[in-house]
């Protein structure tokens, strides 16, 4: 049997836990684990920058069910604490793996290169975004504090922080179960028994319940439990923002986006009139009009399971794993419900805009919805990129990808690397502003260099326009590029620049024909220019604004 050393050994985790890609940048207290990662079975996927690692790596996990990337010490762990923040933030089981200074050298020399205040110091930061953060010095107990961590990235499906000093990289561990991590606090079984049964008695007083199912069902991979929970019962689910796409919205019981500032008023309205709401994997926030002082809570009315706990009415098990209690619903004897009265879709009156009309969201997005195929993936940056999206029609589970709750900008052009090797057979179309693009837009080279061909829809409207609608000034303004010339920049891919509705649809018909080579769009766009989703925010966005004056 072959003798493991601590690099080793985590390279052999992460690959027993299904990581076949590791994103990053090299760097001189991680070249150990480089070197180790070469006579691996890992690939690694040079970035452009750290922040881009972290956002390909948080794609991945979201598609494949664990990310990882590998970064230096400091100067590069510390460029993915945003990245890492939001794969934290929106329930990404995303492995932060980086070097740090020799322990050898530590004595010697108290002050090294990269070194922020202490040794300690990196690891203290990851601490605060992340579900376990260990620095693995000991061959004695370094395995046990490998177990601990990935048990909770298992448990949690949220980040965590793995550094290994340069000069333990080769070290033996001094014991090794070659084993693969599990769940450490298996589920109670008489709280999941007396949980379901309570679910059960409140179904079966039940006249009209709706479920809201977020973006944790797709995290654990329970989409098909969902499915058959949503098929049983025979009643109407919503998504939550975040899960967009965790169903089929092709399904016949699916309503919509359930989201108080972007939702469709009849989807709205529809999910509050319920008088039992089944919410599962979804976190409530204030991009959603439900939050915990909501009447039906207060009257009894939900169940809310997440990976931190199970609620029902007003009793809490923290003693069932979020999994278990989902698996169990979707097998438990549960009462079905006559077909319910589903919202009216909504359509638009106005036809398609003509070719020779000047491009705007309106048609750009009626336009995706009518060439969105099962083998497309719409990852959605923030702003109109994601508002705009709202109203998509995805026609696979799992088509739709954005940090809908965390909104960062820059996710999207990154996010699609990590998607690319995290399902080849998918085709990325990529929306993100003007304003996103020129913070990660570059990282288009790496699509390029590992020959994957992303279609980047700019939405070029001069500036920031989600901040427009809150407060206009001058502060939104940004400096026109010529996106479509990047291509020649980064040395392959094509650049188009549209101005008319008929230049776009040819375009993007082009680009989804060829599957060879990176597309860039730059689609100039009137800059007052909004979408219904954008103007519903406004609307609401204004309303609470004026309640909470004085």
């Amino acid at each position: 049997m072959t003798t493991h050393t601590i690099g080793t050994a985590v390279l052999d985790r992460l690959h027993r836990l299904g990581v076949r890609h590791m994103f990053g940048i090299p760097g001189d207290y991680v070249l150990g684990l480089y070197k180790l990662m070469e006579s691996s079975p890992i690939q690694h996927v040079a970035t452009t920058r750290e922040d881009c690692a972290g956002f390909a790596a948080d794609a991945y996990a979201r598609i494949n069910g664990i990310g990882a990337l590998c970064v230096t010490y400091c100067v590069g762990g510390l460029n993915t604490v945003n990245a890492i923040a939001c794969a934290y933030a929106e329930r990404s089981p995303v492995v932060l793996l980086t070097g740090s200074p020799g322990l050898s050298e530590r004595a010697r020399n108290p002050y090294l290169h990269h070194m922020v205040r202490e040794f300690s110091t990196q690891r203290e930061v990851f601490e605060k975004m992340t579900v376990a953060a260990v620095s693995l010095e000991d061959p004695v107990t370094a395995e046990r504090e490998m177990d601990r961590a990935f048990a909770a990235l298992l448990r949690y499906r949220r980040p965590i922080y793995l550094e290994i000093p340069r000069d333990m990289v080769h070290v033996p561990l001094a014991y090794t179960s070659h084993k693969t991590s599990t769940v450490d606090e298996p589920t109670d079984k008489a709280a999941l028994r007396e949980a379901l049964a309570e679910v059960r008695t409140m179904l079966e007083s039940a006249k009209r319940p709706v479920i809201l199912a977020g973006a944790e069902v797709g995290r654990f991979g329970l989409h098909d439990e969902l499915t058959t929970l949503v098929e049983r019962l025979n009643v109407p689910i919503a998504s939550t923002l975040l899960g967009k796409s965790i169903i089929r919205e092709d399904h016949p019981l699916y309503v919509g986006v359930y989201s108080g500032l972007v939702a469709r008023d009849e989807v709205k309205e529809f999910v509050n009139q319920t008088d039992c709401l089944l919410i599962l994997g979804s976190i409530l926030s204030d991009v959603e009009d439900l939050d915990a002082r909501s009447a039906l809570f207060s009257d009894g009315h939900t169940i809310h399971a997440t990976a931190d706990r199970v609620a029902i009415k007003h009793h809490r098990y923290d003693s069932i794993l979020f999994e278990d209690f989902v698996k169990g619903l979707a097998k438990a004897s549960l009462p079905s419900f006559p077909s319910p009265q589903l919202p009216a879709t909504s359509k638009p009156e106005e036809p398609m805009p003509p070719a020779h009309a000047a491009v705007s969201l309106q048609g750009v997005f009626r336009h995706l919805d009518t060439v969105l195929q099962e083998k497309t993936l719409v990852i959605a940056d923030v702003g109109e990129s994601l508002f705009a999206s709202v109203d998509l029609h995805v026609h696979r589970r799992f088509e739709f990808l954005s940090p809908a709750y965390y909104t960062s900008m820059g996710f999207a052009v990154p996010a699609a690397i990590g998607a690319g090797f995290a399902d080849p057979s998918l085709r990325p179309i990529v929306l993100v502003g003007d304003g996103a693009f020129q913070m990660t837009g570059s990282e288009l080279a790496t699509a390029v260099r590992y020959r994957q061909a992303p279609v980047v829809i700019v939405l070029n409207n001069h500036g920031y326009s989600t901040e427009r609608e809150i407060l206009e000034g001058p502060f939104n303004d940004i400096h026109e590029w010529r996106y479509e010339r990047i291509c020649e920049l980064i040395g392959g891919g094509q650049g188009s620049r549209v101005a008319t509705h008929g230049e776009f649809v040819e375009t993007l018909g082009k680009a989804l024909a060829d599957p060879s080579q990176p597309y860039v769009i730059n689609v100039l766009l009137d800059p007052s220019d909004r979408s219904p989703a954008m103007m519903r925010l406004a609307r609401r966005l204004a309303k609470r604004l004026s309640t909470d004056r004085p």
